[in-house]
């Protein structure tokens, strides 16, 4: 069954439909709220970012979340998926539209990341939640194309929600504010799209809802050790390598993309409006990678075998990184945006299938979340390491260098131990 076939079918399903629209406007306010963000971080002239500050600011945004996200996850089984989508976002307006007024206000920088920092965790609910959701609109068989689909799409849509902003920052209002508003209104569209679903239609089954939170919280740290026994299973030995493969190269991305901002802000250009149209254009090139490998992951998962293809992303990315990232110059960058963005989102669609294909339903939501966990600690500790080895204007051999190791690593262990699971 080819490719465009098997995608007509599958936009046939109108509970796919709903589900994907969801998906879309969501992580469509994200792209407009993360630039929004980004911009007041970084590339506000009045700021002089520094790795170290763009590192202060993810481990801000992400660490605290991380903390709390297993617990999370157990809430995630106890609670209507349809339900969270709908809260999920109009919490998120109401943030939003709060981090739009203290950029506008003189307050301490801690309340505007507190502000950030909410959404941020409110946003990890809502992405745990359409991943775990997907199996209940679609067929198995058709599982693997929805991965591709799906998440895909949701990338897609946060890359034209991230050029939207650019577009009304840079030619429409020059107000951070005015962006992050914007992501508010399509939160607010995101939370009335939810609504089109049945409550009972995303699960889980009506046996593991708790609606209680106290007595939700109560079982939470029994029922984390049964989903950790669950992912631990020789059945699922595959899922935890691949959440392990995915969590490192998440590690290669922000070390990478932490050295593309400050690239974007001191070495390319010293326009800080330039470096924002530049790092928009970089983004706009990964969001083709993105698109590229939902074309081609099928095919090649299905020849491969989802593993195997893990393994040839990260290859991938350690021939093609240093060599494109140590002229340090635009064009090779802008090409290394398309490369980073076609292997890191055909590892996850791979990570994906094999997380949903080996893991029971009333478990999703926890390992999801722990999947979302291991992103944040990965990202963070990638910022970390940057903002001690990157020098002022970005430019560091020997972080290139790197991250082209780690991946060789993972592109090394993945067959490896893929054999070993089959051995089993």
């Amino acid at each position: 069954m080819s490719v465009v076939r098997d995608l007509r079918v599958l936009l046939r399903f109108r509970d796919f439909r709903r589900l994907l629209s969801v998906r879309l406007l969501s992580q469509g306010a994200d792209g407009v709220y993360q630039i929004g963000l980004a911009s007041y971080v970084v590339f506000s002239p009045e700021k002089q970012a520094s790795a170290a500050a763009i590192a202060s600011a993810m481990a801000v945004l992400l660490l605290p979340y991380s903390l709390v996200g297993p617990f999370a996850g157990v809430l995630l089984d106890r609670w209507r998926r349809r339900q969270v989508f709908v809260y999920g976002n109009l919490v998120r307006a109401l943030l939003a539209s709060a981090t739009a007024v203290l950029m506008l206000s003189p307050v301490p920088d801690w309340l505007f990341y507190a502000s950030a920092l909410c959404v941020t965790a409110v946003n990890r609910f809502v992405l745990s939640g359409l991943s775990a959701a997907l199996p209940r609109v679609v067929d198995e068989e058709r599982l693997v194309l929805a991965n591709s689909l799906s998440p895909t799409a949701g990338t897609l849509a946060a890359t034209v929600g991230g050029g939207l902003a650019l577009a009304v920052r840079l030619l429409v209002a020059d107000s951070d504010a005015v962006v992050v508003l914007l992501g508010a209104g399509l939160y607010l569209c995101g939370a009335l799209a939810a609504l089109r679903m049945p409550v009972e239609l995303l699960g889980p089954d009506r046996e593991l809802i708790q609606p209680d939170l106290g007595a939700a919280l109560a079982g939470s740290a029994r029922d984390l050790a049964a989903g950790v026994r669950h992912l631990a299973a020789p059945a699922r030995r595959s899922a935890a390598w691949a959440l392990g493969a995915m969590s490192v190269m998440r590690f290669c991305y922000g070390a990478l993309l932490v050295t593309v901002l400050m690239l974007c802000r001191y070495a390319l250009t010293s326009d800080p409006d330039a470096g924002l149209a530049l790092l928009g254009l970089a983004v706009g090139i990964s969001g083709a990678g993105f698109f590229t490998a939902a074309v081609i992951t099928p095919w090649t998962a299905e020849k491969l075998g989802p593993e195997r293809w893990i393994a040839v992303c990260a290859a991938t990315a350690a021939v093609l990184e240093p060599a494109l990232g140590l002229p340090f110059a635009a064009v090779p960058m802008l090409i290394a945006a398309f490369v980073l963005g076609l292997i890191t989102q055909g590892a996850k669609i791979a990570t994906d299938t094999i997380v949903q294909s080996s893991v029971d339903d009333g478990f999703r939501g926890r390992i999801f979340s722990v999947y979302d966990v291991l992103f944040n600690i990965a990202f963070v500790g990638a910022a970390a390491v940057a903002a001690l080895i990157l020098p002022p204007d970005g430019r560091s051999v020997p972080l290139v260098v790197a991250v082209a190791v780690v991946y060789a690593a993972v592109a090394l262990a993945m067959p490896k131990e893929r054999q070993m699971a089959m051995g089993q």
